[in-house]
């Protein structure tokens, strides 16, 4: 059986909020159809166009902007370079003249109330974010093309399989599971974050990795100190207000700092208390997804709704631990990102198929195996720690509240942080010999639980805090 080739540009991708899987991943799906059409030579012959949407992408498809983000791929708009700025009017103008620019070039008639169509009881069974485009040819010709949006921003055409197609590659240490990566490791002597650097090299060079891997936490980095200050309200109607910018302000006593360096130097002479340092990771991932919930860019780490994790504890370490060097970020991304790779192949990474138990239990286990091997522990400690952050976050419903990844998404992001610096102490302090449950144990046992899961739990805004707390949202 041929192993699947995730590189660490899969798990971690520059994105635009809210969601890997209802926002990113169709608006993937949506570029890589017009792509297809324009190869084709079809696309200047397109004169309709309708969008169904179906189960999961249709329940919350409003609330997590997957019409927008449909409309924006359609336009040939990409998530990693479009101004975020823009989005609005852009999607404005559009209902306003009803028309489409097809790859920005072929103008067609759109309807957005009507064209995109949102199929609450229906799904297709292969999975819960499906989506399918519908286009009448000028030659009165009909074509259908159905899509999975299968979570972290991963998309895969009816009659693909994961893992197939141009991603493929030869890689000198092949990995489905925890147990093959910690063999390559004692085989080789190398730590995880080597190993992977060494699969890497199969896609590009590792100049060109790590220049890629900076380039992200940039996004990153970033996206916390844009969090950290901007106040307002976020969109949707819930009316939930920024918590991060008034937190900063209060950590900070009142000081303003007008770039990202002298910022960092401010927030570590405040001191290493364990309630400073508490407050400053909560308002690192609160500011991450802020910015999320607010159609800003973010990265998947390895999905939106769990975006805050990963730059919450890397910032962290950078902060209180002394971790500003190139070469220490570049060895907490490579090893996060063989974790999340991990959960991916052998359970999920997506909250419509197993709950948040998927995207923050994910991202945690993630960011304290990352954590744990730039603290210098040894490669069993590292995926101790990786099991220790999941094992606390199995069950973990989706249920987020009017379809918004706000509540309780958000402050479930500073949860994650928190539980993956924990694990990652207790893993350091601790002898992995003794484990009673290894990480393919948790996995395994992740997907179980997944599969047992009430689909109301799985991102439907069908049960949990999503019915229970009384909301009245504005007319879509």
């Amino acid at each position: 059986m041929p192993h699947e080739c995730i590189s660490v540009f899969d798990i971690f991708k520059i994105s635009v909020g809210p969601s890997s899987s209802h926002t990113l991943g169709p608006w993937r799906a949506a570029m890589r159809f017009i792509s297809e059409l324009e190869e084709a030579g079809t696309l200047p012959s397109v004169q309709r166009l309708g969008i169904l949407l179906y189960g999961s992408l249709a329940k919350t498809g409003h609330g997590h902007g997957t019409d927008i983000a449909i409309q924006l791929g359609l336009g040939g708009e990409d998530p990693v370079t479009c101004d975020v700025n823009d989005i609005d009017a852009k999607i404005e103008k559009i209902r306003r003249e009803q028309k489409l620019l097809l790859q920005g070039k072929y103008g067609i008639h759109f309807d957005p109330l009507t064209d995109i169509e949102f199929l609450y009881d229906e799904s297709l069974p292969f999975h819960p974010n499906a989506l399918t485009f519908l286009v009448t040819l000028q030659n009165g010709e009909q074509l259908a093309s159905t899509w999975y949006s299968i979570g972290g921003g991963f998309v895969i055409k009816e009659g693909e399989t994961a893992g197939g197609g141009k991603n493929s590659v030869d890689l000198p240490f092949p990995i489905d599971t925890a147990r093959q990566l910690l063999q390559w490791c004692i085989k080789t002597g190398y730590s995880i974050s080597e190993v992977v650097m060494e699969n890497e090299q199969a896609w590009r060079s590792e100049a060109d990795t790590k220049a890629g891997i900076m380039q992200i936490w940039q996004v990153m980095r970033d996206c916390i100190y844009r969090g950290c200050h901007t106040t307002g309200e976020l969109p949707g109607g819930l009316k939930v207000g920024r918590r991060a910018a008034a937190l900063n302000t209060k950590l900070l006593k009142g000081r303003t700092y007008t770039d990202y360096n002298s910022w960092v130097e401010a927030i570590r002479a405040g001191g290493e208390h364990f309630s400073y340092t508490l407050d400053w990771v909560s308002c690192f991932a609160l500011a991450v997804n802020e910015e999320n919930a607010s159609f800003g860019r973010v990265v998947t780490a390895p999905t939106n709704g769990a975006a805050g994790v990963i730059p919450a504890v890397l910032q962290y370490f950078i902060t209180f631990c002394d971790g500003l060097h190139t070469e220490k970020i570049i060895q907490f991304m490579l090893t996060a990102s063989e974790v999340g790779s991990i959960f991916k192949k052998r359970a999920t990474i997506s909250a419509a198929m197993g709950g948040c138990q998927a995207e923050i239990g994910v991202s945690s286990a993630m960011a304290a195996a990352a954590l744990t091997e730039c603290m210098g522990g040894s490669q069993r400690q590292v995926l101790m720690a990786a099991e220790i952050a999941m094992e606390h976050h199995l069950g973990l419903t989706c249920d987020p509240i009017g379809g918004l990844v706000q509540v309780p998404c958000i402050e479930r992001n500073t949860m994650g942080a928190i539980k993956a610096i924990t694990a990652s102490q207790l893993a350091l302090q601790s002898n992995p010999e003794l484990a009673k449950v290894s990480l393919d144990a948790v996995v395994k046992t992740m997907w179980e639980t997944a599969q047992d899961m009430n689909s109301k739990y799985k991102e439907t805004s069908d049960g949990g805090l999503a019915v229970n707390i009384p909301i009245s949202l504005p007319e879509c």
